[in-house]
């Protein structure tokens, strides 16, 4: 599941409250082991959700990039082609 989780750092433009908010759902369906917890376990799920989301928008706002930003469609061309080569029928 981790493996989904894209970085979000030092792109234009920034990431969305959306993508972290997704990045941290990843993590905690991870760390959980379900995609889907009980309803007793839903509160704790939802609240480590929100926490490790706003803990993460705290990072990429005082993160200071040493390189300029990437252009996400470029990132996500480049990640196609390389998809395409991996998975080409020989």
């Amino acid at each position: 599941m981790c493996r989904n989780i894209r970085p979000l750092n030092n792109f234009e433009p920034p990431a969305t409250g959306s993508e972290v908010h997704d990045a941290a759902l990843q993590y905690v369906r991870k760390i959980a082991g379900t995609s889907k917890p009980s309803k007793a376990n839903q509160e704790a799920f939802d609240r480590a959700v929100h926490d490790i989301a706003h803990a993460t928008e705290h990072l990429l706002a005082d993160l200071v990039p040493t390189t300029p930003p990437k252009n996400r469609e470029e990132e996500a061309a480049k990640a196609r082609a390389r998809s395409a080569k991996r998975f080409a029928s020989a």
